[in-house]
């Protein structure tokens, strides 16, 4: 359970004053302070956190265009959205002598406070009238001043939680109201209703309208969340309405042979949805291969499918696909598009950089996706990894990390324990930026907002930011400095300068280790975070194992997002805890985050939407599947093939894309599969993979030499030819920013320009290796009995045997120097051969004949079915075979024309969309 110990609560007990909790017993609901404090003579005195703050969020004051602005308005400002409580308070307390402007609370003179005037619209206000005199909130504030107008102290209750009721509403017909009720939940018991003090939004109006006091409104059908805000509480709470009447007894029997179908359809089912049909066996095939491996199914993996009549012949399918390298391929692009591979980022350090790094980068994940490690310990390698092996010194270090980057060595990077690229871009060397990229590559969530105030969809505030920071003071890329005297060492027996350092030295030392010598490298160094040095008293005590009190160890500390404060002197790597923390079953970010982006790659959407903004304001569209499919992932050992298995097993995957009339508009509750682009690298890739040879094309799927998926991204200011511009112009994500939408997987015109007209395009049509030109057969002689070749050649070599005659006659003219008898040798030299080339004439034209005629005979059938199944990874249809069939006959050039169809097969929205 969060533990929102960083706010808090100002305690009522003030003398002749009704405290809050003595108002209820346990368990009791407090009323809301709308009836509370409705009459004008109230007694009580509200609560600085539980009832002022809440009323200015809610009546707008501490918004972003009103007070909670970082400027503030007319001199007077609030933290943006109530999260810090001493702001506030300092805010409403203190004037500004120098510009002559009263405070603006007077506990003397409770009634002139401009709190009041102004909100009252009694003194003029730019942000209008908020309240009326002797109305409820009005009471409150008026309440709050005359006791003293009193903040927060440290033993004030801790928020705790909001219940909402109903946790979920289902609505029947447009024009249904229905009212929420929020309880706040306090640490010391107190429970009260807080509904007319929270803050309501709709994540879509058209579908459930809410008011400023908490009664929805039904509207079209569909599903959607209403968002309740108040405190460190967000809650969403699910609104759906039916779009057919197929709800209940009146909805079908679906099958559901996994937990995922059961969730699913669970959801449909509510809403009145009737999944599609499962798609046939050549859609499934073709949408397994490209999800898993990014290559096309070959026409003869397809043909032997199709006839297969194993039942358990898909499952067996998924777990070959997983094994192909294609898979590992695919996965260590896409981690490295969450984990931050850029070339450009790579530039520090003295010997590896850039594009090479940005490989190695790569290489490091590929070798793992390949083995199946565990994802909890591939990121261990990142997060909490080290350079250096147990018990290595720097030497020892040296020269394994000279070894992995020397040509024709038996090892390389990715046989380094720890990812350290990682900590050592250009972009994460502040805590700060740390922070962001830590949070969106391994929890899938977004907290810059938090950098600067509370986060508007979140529970954040810039106080969680500040303590969590803290983990990442402490680890450099460098050369520790009591191995500097090492290092200089190094560079004196390669006769490098101690001084030389920046590019001149990052040219000198890869040429040093390419020739074998080793070189020194910086490593990944942590430091151990150090207790002040003064006295022990002012430390907290703390239980010492049942055996008495022991003084808490001073020093900097850190809270964990959600978490327990650790004090960092008590580990050597403040990553340690990090890391146990992610790994800890309860973490609800860590496997959430791995699993919804998963879901994303197969579903080009994720359970959460965008799969990397995993707010508590955005939620998930199916809350129990991805709680299934997270506890499930821990409990197998956060196995990636077990998830992938699952999810591609299931029949939610396996559906077609076809719609029917219940499910046609739905885009987010997967009733059917959504047609969807392909993405930059899988589409640059069967591009090629179309154009190959029979013998190619079957390779593709485990030869990776020269794919797209399996090279890192190239450096981005080389981009511009070639493959890296083809994958530009695809989408493929530049790795800038912390956002998944640095990938992008929109259609653009720049793509079908590219599909049609590109010179790559047609070099790969026409590649003399390619599909269309082994249709051509090889070049061979005709066939012997023909007399026109026979007497061609006879001739040839009579001819070939007079040359020579005369060419010795010649050399013995020329030693003679008789010049009359030398032009006449020439002469019938020259004669000679021309004569020659008549008779090659014959030969040619012959060889080529017999070559047209070979071609001739190839079946049109038989190629159009070649280019459907190496293209589209289906048979045509009757139209398309007689639409194929009717070009093909009436071209001169049946090669030309099946080239022409392949090209016209690549460029449809069919071979470009996984469906």
């Amino acid at each position: 359970m969060f533990q929102t110990s960083q706010f808090w609560m100002f305690s009522v007990a003030a003398a002749g004053a009704i405290s809050l909790s003595s108002m209820a017993a346990a368990d009791e609901v407090i009323k809301p302070a709308s009836e509370r404090f409705a009459p004008k003579d109230v007694a009580e005195t509200p609560n600085f956190q539980q009832h002022v703050v809440p009323l200015l969020s809610r009546l707008g004051c501490n918004g972003r265009a009103c007070h909670g602005s970082f400027q503030g308005q007319g001199g007077f400002r609030l933290s943006l959205f109530g999260y810090d409580f001493k702001l506030d308070h300092e805010g409403l307390m203190k004037g500004d002598v120098e510009k002559n402007k009263e405070p603006r609370v007077l506990v003397d003179d409770v009634e002139e406070s401009l709190t009041l005037l102004k909100a009252t619209q009694q003194t003029p206000h730019r942000g209008g009238k908020r309240m009326d005199i002797d109305s409820w909130q009005y009471n409150i504030f008026r309440n709050w001043i005359k006791e003293g107008a009193k903040t927060v102290d440290d033993d004030s209750p801790k928020f705790v939680r909001l219940d909402v009721v109903p946790k979920e509403i289902q609505f029947g017909k447009t024009g249904e109201t229905v009212q929420m009720k929020v309880i706040a939940v306090w640490s010391d018991g107190t429970q009260e209703d807080v509904t007319p003090l929270c803050r309501f939004n709709s994540n879509d109006d058209l579908i459930a309208a809410i008011d400023s006091n908490g009664s929805v409104k039904s509207g079209d059908v569909g599903d959607t969340h209403i968002v309740v805000n108040y405190d460190a509480g967000v809650v969403p709470i699910p609104v759906i309405r039916p779009v057919s009447d197929k709800t209940g007894d009146k909805y079908p029997l679906i099958a559901s042979a996994t937990k995922v179908d059961e969730l699913v359809v669970q959801k449909l089912s509510k809403l009145g949805i009737v999944p599609s049909e499962l798609c046939d066996d050549a859609e499934f095939l073709r949408r397994s291969n490209l999800d898993i491996t990014g290559s096309l199914p070959t026409p003869q993996e397809i043909t032997e499918f199709l006839s297969n009549q194993d039942a358990d012949k898909r499952a067996k399918k998924i777990d070959e696909l997983l094994e192909r390298p294609g898979y590992a391929a695919w996965w260590a692009t896409k981690l490295s598009d969450f984990t931050g591979n850029n070339a450009n980022m790579l530039n520090r350090g003295n010997v590896i950089r850039g594009a090479s790094a940005s490989q190695a980068w790569y290489d490091w994940l590929f070798a793992r996706v390949a083995n199946n490690t565990p994802y909890d310990q591939l990121v261990s390698g990142i997060v909490a990894g080290k350079s250096r092996k147990e018990g290595e010194d720097y030497e020892e270090y040296c020269k394994r990390m000279s070894g992995y980057f020397t040509p024709k060595s038996e090892t390389n990077y990715s046989d380094h324990p720890s990812l350290d690229y990682f900590w050592s871009r250009q972009n994460f060397g502040k805590s700060e930026d740390r922070v962001i990229g830590f949070a969106y590559t391994f929890m899938g969530i977004r907290i810059q907002c938090a950098q600067c105030h509370k986060h508007p969809f979140d529970q954040w505030t810039q106080d969680d930011f500040n303590q969590f920071k803290e983990f990442f003071n402490g680890a450099t890329v460098q050369t520790r400095p009591e191995d500097k005297s090492k290092y200089e060492a190094m560079l004196a027996s390669l006769g490098v300068d101690k001084n030389t350092k920046g590019n001149d030295l990052q040219k000198m030392l890869p040429k040093e280790m390419n020739s074998g010598k080793v070189v020194p490298f910086e490593e990944l160094v942590v430091r151990k975070a150090q207790a002040p040095k003064n006295n022990n008293k002012d430390r907290p005590k703390v239980k010492d194992n049942g055996k008495g009190t022991a003084r808490r160890p001073a020093g900097p500390t850190a809270r964990l997002l959600g978490g327990e404060t650790i004090h960092l002197t008590e580990h050597d790597d403040p990553r340690e805890p990090l890391m146990a923390w992610l790994r800890d079953k309860n973490n609800r970010f860590f496997s959430r985050a791995f699993v919804n982006r998963v879901w994303s790659n197969y579903f080009n959407i994720g359970i959460v939407n965008p799969a990397d903004d995993m707010s508590l304001a955005n939620a998930p569209s199916n809350a129990p599947l991805l709680d299934y499919l997270s506890a499930a992932f821990v409990d197998h050992n956060f196995d990636m093939k077990w998830l992938h298995r699952e999810i591609c097993n299931s029949a939610t995957y396996q559906r077609s894309w076809k719609p029917n009339d219940t499910n046609k508009l739905d885009q987010k509750n997967f009733s059917h599969a959504i047609p969807r682009r392909l993405p930059a690298e899988v589409a640059v890739d069967i591009i090629k993979q179309a154009t190959l040879s029979d013998v190619e094309f079957a390779n593709f799927a485990t030869n990776l030499k020269g794919r797209a998926i399996f090279n890192a991204i190239p450096n981005q200011k080389t981009q511009g030819q070639g493959a890296s511009f083809a994958v530009t112009v695809f989408g493929r994500s530049t790795r800038e920013s912390n956002c998944d939408c640095d990938r992008s997987m929109e259609a653009s015109l720049l793509q079908t320009v590219y599909m049609q007209n590109d010179d790559d395009v047609a070099k790969a049509l026409n590649d003399g290796k390619g599909w269309a030109q082994s249709l051509i057969p090889k070049k061979q002689s005709p066939v012997k009995d023909d007399r026109d070749v026979a007497t061609a050649k006879s001739k040839r070599r009579n001819f070939e045997v007079l040359i020579q005659n005369n060419v010795r006659a010649l050399k013995k003219a020329q030693k003679q120097k008789n010049a009359d008898e030398v032009k006449e040798i020439e002469a019938r030299i020259a004669e000679l051969k021309a004569k020659i080339a008549k008779t090659q004439e014959v030969v040619v034209a012959k060889t080529d004949e017999a070559q047209q005629a070979a071609a001739a005979n190839l079946e049109p059938e038989a190629l159009i079915k070649a280019a459907y199944l190496r293209s589209l990874s289906r048979l045509p249809t009757d139209d398309e075979m007689a639409t194929s069939k009717k070009y093909m006959t009436q071209s001169e050039d049946v090669v030309s024309a099946a080239r022409d169809l392949l090209w016209a097969l690549i460029n449809t929205k069919e071979f470009v969309l996984n469906h």
